[in-house]
């Protein structure tokens, strides 16, 4: 079976998606991959008659719009493992988290029951999410509803829009978000970069930020909108020389993603794939008894189009750590006035994970 990766491109509206997809095509069929798009399924209905406005209601239309994208995304799963091919990329235009956007919590939550499936599970279903930013935030004198017939947002819409789509995803392992801060050549460019990252690309490594915090006040992280509390387990196996080899799984109230992440020494490159409940509990038995397993609450935060992970552990009573991926190394981070940064330690040792979890 094709090794397949699914990945998610959303934003707001005028973001870029259209033209994404022509990059993503051009440059992934040159390094090898077979790339499958899965079209955007709004735009599909609502070009074809059935919409908000003339079903019965917005939830009677957000249940069908639910059910047909994960259904064309199993049927493209499906497809895709018979094929006689090593990769496959498979590019979701919006995902399904992105209806979440487009509907009241209640009504989400009833669309979530009439469908039996789980919030968690669709969100981490995928194994990244790019969020391109509105053209309104930051590029406004591109802002144009010239380009698609569903598209109906003003600037001051499409910016409320793009904030509840990307508050939707927040909580994603893998979430990337590429804003107007550069021309849209640029900003193609490095949607391009982030998802080489994703695919473990020769050459590229994460450019990742680690800072040590005063411990958070987590009841005003837990009532925003824009931050979501994950539960984390990680286990370090036994490895070879040379590497570093651990299990983990995450999720909230019984539901969980698993995953293998392997840690090349003393370069760091890292890379992770995703396990299957029963092969986590398999790997489990490899366990390296001389160390502890790392137990954390993260906070995902989304803040000013950045995306901060904050993990709180047990052990620790007055401080925390705070992680944000770059797109850049020379952008300045924003931190929220909420989050007092005491000093940045992405080159210390002793706050890594692996060195958290000391000695059994």
């Amino acid at each position: 079976m094709p090794e397949i990766t699914k990945i998610v491109i959303t934003g707001g509206p005028c973001a870029g998606k259209t033209t994404a997809m022509s990059w993503v095509q051009n440059a992934f069929s040159s390094l090898g991959y077979t790339v499958l798009f899965v079209p955007e399924t709004a735009t599909e209905l609502i070009g074809g008659g059935v919409a908000p406005w003339t079903c019965g209601t917005n939830l009677d239309y957000q249940v069908c719009q639910v059910d047909l994208q994960i259904k064309k995304e199993q049927l493209f799963l499906q497809a895709a493992k018979t094929m006689p091919v090593e990769k496959i990329l498979i590019v979701c235009d919006r995902g399904v988290l992105d209806n979440k956007a487009y509907m009241t919590g209640a009504e989400f939550e009833e669309v979530l029951r009439r469908l039996h499936v789980d919030e968690l599970e669709q969100r981490d279903g995928y194994d990244a999410v790019f969020h391109l930013v509105t053209a309104a935030k930051g590029a406004e004198e591109f802002y144009t509803k010239a380009n698609n017939a569903a598209r109906y947002e003003s600037v001051e819409e499409a910016c409320a829009l793009d904030d509840r789509l990307l508050a939707s995803w927040t909580g994603h392992p893998h979430l990337r978000v590429i804003d107007n801060a550069t021309d849209f050549e640029v900003k193609m460019r490095r949607l391009i970069g982030e998802i080489s990252a994703v695919l473990g690309q020769p050459g590229l490594m994460d450019r990742q930020r680690r800072f040590l915090i005063e411990y958070p006040d987590i009841s005003m992280l837990e009532r925003l909108d824009s931050c979501r509390r994950v539960e984390i387990i990680q286990t370090y196996l036994q490895s070879p020389a040379g590497q570093e080899r651990r299990v983990g799984q995450r999720g909230l109230t019984g539901h969980y993603i698993y995953y293998e992440t392997t840690r090349i020494l003393p370069d760091g490159v890292e890379t992770e794939r995703r396990l299957t409940q029963q092969e986590y509990l398999t790997l489990l038995m490899e366990a390296d008894t001389t160390l502890r397993q790392v137990r954390k609450t993260r906070y995902c935060l989304t803040w000013k189009n950045q995306y901060f992970e904050i993990d709180v552990f047990p052990f620790w009573q007055h401080q925390a750590l705070a992680e944000i991926e770059m797109s850049d190394e020379a952008s300045a981070i924003r931190f929220p006035d909420f989050i007092r940064v005491i000093r940045e330690v992405t080159n210390e040792s002793q706050y890594r994970n692996a060195a958290l979890a000391g000695k059994a």
